[in-house]
């Protein structure tokens, strides 16, 4: 299943997720239930067959019932703003995984299903539903208040868990499960409960069940894609997520207080009974009255075992779908919070235009509803089977969105391939599950008891339908195929309500079933090998090795002539043999300049060059943390040969797991914690960069130790550069900047952060430099070849102080970072590459002369010309780039000047390609 940082395009709206019906029960024919009594004794409707004791007659009409509608809307709204922040604040806790990520899903989706069932079946006996809908609006608010106070207690309560129960897989699930439980169920319960309680106040003679019920599942969903925006693109950048998480308990606290104000009001405006001869009891609001059926019956209907069957695959096939949309659209936008939120309220939207069109479609007055439901399951099967195609099309075989468009231009083009994409499907895929009210509408019951046991049903489907398609169907189909079979599933659904359809040639009936089964058949069987799993280079440059679709993202091995490259959902490279050098500089630039690091832990992996790198210094123990399985995987299989025994040394460890989260529950200490390159505007990339996050890498550093957070200066802005240093520089008591590599443009920047940090030490320099070379160098050059790539100290340079800091609850770097890359693209700014970063270290030489870098206290003024000569050949490498010849040569000199001879040669400069030649292949 793709579930990245931010919100599970799954977790649709509350009213999204229906439910149980009673075994055996059947829905009656025409007024066969006429006088017939209910389970309780009560005389049932002689229209209907509807309990007398189920439905209020409140006099809900014209400006009252828009009230009651509009709370309806900032309730869904409520409800995804919740769903987003609980997707990240518990991502946080427990880790970006699928696996985490779909346990939290599936416990609040259990909650509303348990939700619609429990409070569906109260509803009827709740003298006012409408006063009961504000008391469980009133409900929601105060236990998702709690949720912010029990995440504390958990975190506080942590170390003693691990410490008691370990932390391996099962302990782990179960401790994830256990909170996740404590924290969502009640919430979400109680959201259950508000789609039935106020269905049970609606219906009416003058608005039957299948109406109602339409009606109110639209605008709570439209309620919802409004809620989905919010999250997604004003209120946390506005007020961060925890105002963002206080206008959704308030938008509650006022929708509960509103619909308790406006049943008071009802009940003492409810008229009087007029006199007759027969005088019964004079009904209060929200006491009980008869409902017309609607439009009469024609012909046998579908018995409640079929209904409840549609109802759940519904939820299976309809879940499938949007988490294979959500993986295609990874392959192709920027994935950043912006494009989460847009392609899930768009879904959202859809799905509240598919409830529209059900209430229109329970309005005719002809047409059996058995065969209308069919339609719409054909229809659907057609829009699932062919949005493949229509997919791949609109993007031309998985190109990027955007061009050059700027952040505001981008958005537009995303939201109208969006629009193309999932609207017209996702409406007829959403208009099935309203519409099954209208086939319920004759059922013996409550029409709160139906709604609520209709949404449970389809809430478990829900359930079900994406762990399926992100840990079964994904993994072992691949989107393209993915999507053919849940068209195969909607054809088997049409054929099953196909042979219950009344027509006056019966043996149509069948033939109409065979044809959705053969339909089925060929879906299943059929392998779209013409589209593109991975976009290539047109130019026929590139070649697939191997890719794996797997819960967390879509992974490739991808070869380029003679160099491999590792990627991510299509076009984010995680690093390949062609960038050998600037890779192991990850590792050989900071363990140079630390005494004697026995352990190191790497935060991501990638290809696993940088950390095998680290295993050729004499180290204990190398921990790596990498997000996604397949990418362990296939770097294991492909890479192996640059990974120096990374996946059998025994000194290393390589987890697939989220890596903040295994440093904040690890037990141990590190000399060297390394933070691989990570592409900022990614949604839930930001949670790397934050003051939470650095202030638990220290506590899990040993005294001396070093947190090294390498920065692609070539995918950020000097916006993002400086609220990431100004973090960094606020936790450690001082942050220096080191090189990764020494090239002409696009360079890599370490910002290294130490506690009582010491002068450097020269002879560390030697001492761990000899550990990686067996050549008879001498102590100037192994000096030289590390002090080149010292920039200079962020600390004592005062540039970011009292600059904007990027924390967990005001994400600076995630909502900032997809606009600042927009408008690189549309040429508005730049990323700090070529002039721009030789701005960035001129800053800092200006602001701290190398006499006075308080790390540079021990060293004489040969040792400091090596970190000038550093500084000269970045300058010459820019300038003999952009061909200005003579200004370059200069800078070369001043580069050879400052160089011991043995390192002045071209390939001498990398500390990695001159120190580590046995590593190469």
């Amino acid at each position: 299943m793709t579930l990245r940082q931010g919100p599970d395009p799954a977790v649709g709206s509350k009213v999204t997720r229906p439910a149980c019906l009673p075994r055996g029960d059947r829905v009656p024919s025409g007024n066969a239930a006429n006088n017939s009594e209910n389970r309780n004794g009560k005389a049932l409707s002689a229209t209907t067959g509807s309990s007398q004791d189920v439905v209020p007659a409140a006099p809900l009409a014209g400006p009252r019932l828009a009230v009651v509608f509009g709370l309806f809307l900032a309730s869904g709204a409520a409800a995804l703003i919740y769903q987003v922040l609980w997707a990240r604040e518990l991502g946080l806790l427990f880790g970006s995984t699928a696996q985490a990520a779909a346990l939290t899903i599936a416990i609040f989706f259990a909650g509303l299903a348990i939700g619609g069932w429990l409070w569906g079946g109260r509803a009827a006996r709740i003298a006012e539903p409408l006063r009961g809908f504000g008391w469980l609006e009133l409900g929601v608010a105060l236990t998702a208040l709690g949720f912010l106070g029990l995440l504390d207690v958990y975190l506080a309560l942590e170390p003693t868990l691990i410490a008691t129960f370990g932390d391996g897989a099962v302990a782990d699930t179960l401790t994830r499960a256990a909170v996740a439980t404590v924290v969502l169920l009640p919430p979400s319960i109680l959201m259950g409960g508000t789609l039935p309680m106020l269905g049970q106040a609606l219906v009416t003679t003058a608005r039957p069940l299948g109406r109602s019920g339409t009606a109110l599942y639209a605008v709570n969903t439209a309620g919802s894609a409004l809620g989905a925006l919010a999250a997604g693109f004003l209120l946390p950048v506005v007020l961060g997520y925890l105002g963002a998480y206080l206008v959704a308990v308030g938008l509650d606290l006022a929708v509960g207080l509103a619909a308790l104000l406006l049943a008071t009001r009802l009940r003492r405006t409810t008229p009087p009974p007029r006199a007759s001869a027969v005088q019964a009891p004079a009904p209060t609001a929200g006491a009980p009255v008869a409902v017309a059926a609607g439009p009469r019956r024609v012909g046998p209907t579908l018995p409640v075992p079929m209904i409840w069957l549609v109802a759940l695959a519904s939820g299976v096939l309809t879940l499938a779908v949007e988490v294979v949309w959500t993986r295609l659209f990874s392959q192709v936008l920027q994935n950043s919070a912006y494009t989460y939120g847009l392609v899930l309220a768009t879904f959202l939207l859809a799905l509240a235009l598919g409830a529209g069109v059900a209430n229109l479609l329970t309005r005719l007055r002809r047409g059996d509803p058995a065969a209308i439901l069919a339609g719409l399951l054909a229809v659907s099967a057609v829009a699932a089977a062919s949005s493949p195609w229509l997919f791949h099309a609109r993007t031309d075989g998985l190109r990027l969105v955007g061009g050059t468009a700027a952040f505001g231009g981008y958005i537009v083009e995303v939201a109208a391939l969006a629009l193309v994409v999932m609207l017209l499907p996702a409406t007829v895929l959403g208009a099935s599950l309203p519409y099954l009210l209208r086939v319920l509408q004759q059922r013996r019951a409550a029409p709160g008891d139906t709604i609520g046991r209709l949404v449970a049903v389809n809430t478990v489907g829900g359930i079900i339908g994406a762990l399926a398609a992100g840990f079964v169907l994904l993994p072992l189909l691949g989107a393209w195929r993915s999507l053919l079979w849940v068209a195969g599933g909607y054809a088997v659904l049409t054929g099953l309500v196909l042979v219950r359809v009344p027509l006056r040639v019966a043996a149509l009936r069948w033939v109409g079933a065979a044809v959705a089964a053969l339909a089925a058949g060929m879906l299943l069987v059929v392998s779209p090998d013409e589209l593109d799993v991975v976009r290539l280079a047109p130019d026929g440059s590139e070649s697939l090795v191997a890719v794996e679709e797997g819960p967390q993202a879509t992974v490739s091995v991808v070869a380029d002539r003679d160099d491999l490259f590792i990627r991510v959902d299509n076009h984010y490279t995680l690093g390949g043999t062609r960038a050998l050098d600037a890779e192991r500089n990850q590792s050989v630039v900071p363990l140079l300049a630390t005494e004697d690091p026995r352990s190191v832990f790497y935060l991501g992996m990638g290809t696993g060059i940088t950390a095998g790198a680290g295993l050729a210094f004499d180290v204990d123990r190398v921990v790596v943390c990498e997000l996604i399985d397949e990418v362990v995987q296939l770097a294991e299989a492909h890479f192996t040969p640059w990974t120096n025994g990374l996946f059998h040394d025994p000194r290393a460890e390589v987890r697939a797991a989220d890596g903040r989260t295994c440093l904040r529950r690890s037990t141990e200490r590190y000399d060297v914690i390394i933070s691989d390159l990570f592409t900022p505007w990614e949604a839930g990339t930001g949670n790397l960069y934050t003051s939470e996050h650095y202030a638990t890498a220290r506590q899990r550093l040993e005294p001396g130790g070093a947190y090294v957070q390498w920065v692609p200066l070539y995918q950020v802005t000097d916006r993002e550069l400086v609220t990431i240093g100004a973090t960094m520089d606020a936790v450690f008591d001082e942050v220096t900047v080191w090189r990764g590599d020494l090239y002409a443009e696009r360079s890599i920047v370490a910002l290294v952060g130490r506690d009582d940090p010491e002068p450097l030490d020269p002879a560390v320099l030697v001492s761990q430099g000899r550990q990686l070379t067996d050549e008879p160098v001498s102590e100037a050059f192994l000096e030289a070849i590390a002090l080149r790539m010292y920039v200079g100290n962020l600390t004592a340079s005062g540039l970011y102080r009292d600059r904007e800091h990027n924390t967990d609850r005001h994400p600076v770097v995630e909502y900032g970072a997809p606009i600042s890359q927009r408008d690189v693209r549309a040429g508005r700014t730049s990323f700090v590459v070529g002039p721009e970063r030789e701005r960035f270290y001129a800053a800092l030489e200006d602001a701290v002369p190398l006499a006075e870098d308080p790390l540079l206290a021990r060293l004489d003024e040969r040792q400091r010309g090596y970190v000038a000569a550093g500084r000269a050949y970045s300058r010459f490498r820019l300038l003999d780039r952009q061909g200005r010849d003579a200004a370059a040569d200069r800078w070369l000199q001043r580069f050879l000047e400052h160089s011991p001879e043995e390192a002045s040669g071209p390939r001498d400069v990398s500390p990695a390609r001159r120190l580590l030649p046995r590593l190469l292949p």
